[in-house]
């Protein structure tokens, strides 16, 4: 069986990752495994240990950080959020897709432990087009909205640290260029070196 590819998506607030995620997953069905996080936050009303989250002590999370059993980590309002190493690695022994959707500074963690994981920015089409975006939402004040197009300023510069920026002009054409990434990476002799000799053997 092959081994699947991890996919690192990343992109500033209101470029439209999440969008974009959910339909490259619907247009690759069972074969994408989205990773799920762990967090010492209690779970709100409705989550589902396992699908939403999974849920540790803090002690066992700070453990699991001296272990070195974690992608990548971070500390938000006083709790810790990560992505466990061992879910991802047996999905990606099943010959899964894993798809991660992390923050940048996340990602720069991830690239430090599996550099051959896939990483994509998604980029909006402009400044522009991101502030309508976020003005749209309806959500956050013109105050916010302007912090959050400064933070993406400064994510758009750390852009040539990934492996692909597909622009979200249009969700569906964005999720086809991931596909199309997947499928090139998956063609690349140091991944498919090892079969083609196998299909080539003789007895």
């Amino acid at each position: 069986m092959n081994r699947g590819l991890l996919l690192v998506i990343s992109g500033p607030s209101g470029a439209g990752k999440g969008t974009v995620c959910d339909a490259y997953k619907n247009k690759c069905g069972q074969r994408v495994w989205n990773s799920v996080s762990m967090t010492t936050r209690a779970p709100r009303e409705g989550e589902v240990n396992g699908k939403d989250y999974y849920f540790v002590s803090r002690e066992e999370f700070e453990q699991r950080i001296q272990d070195n059993k974690f992608l990548e980590y971070a500390e938000f309002v006083g709790h810790y959020y990560g992505t466990p190493l061992d879910k991802v690695e047996e999905q990606l022994a099943f010959g899964n897709e894993v798809v991660l959707e992390i923050e940048v500074q996340g990602a720069l963690q991830v690239r430090e432990k599996m550099s051959q994981a896939i990483f994509v920015f998604i980029a909006p089409p402009s400044m522009e087009a991101l502030y309508e975006r976020l003005l749209s939402r309806g959500t956050e004040s013109k105050e916010l909205i302007l912090e959050r197009l400064e933070k993406a300023k400064r994510e758009i510069k750390l852009a040539y640290m990934y492996d692909y920026i597909v622009v979200n002009d249009e969700v569906h054409n964005a999720a086809d260029k991931i596909m199309a990434i997947v499928r090139a990476e998956h063609a690349k002799t140091e991944r498919a070196i090892f079969g083609y000799n196998k299909l080539m053997e003789v007895e």
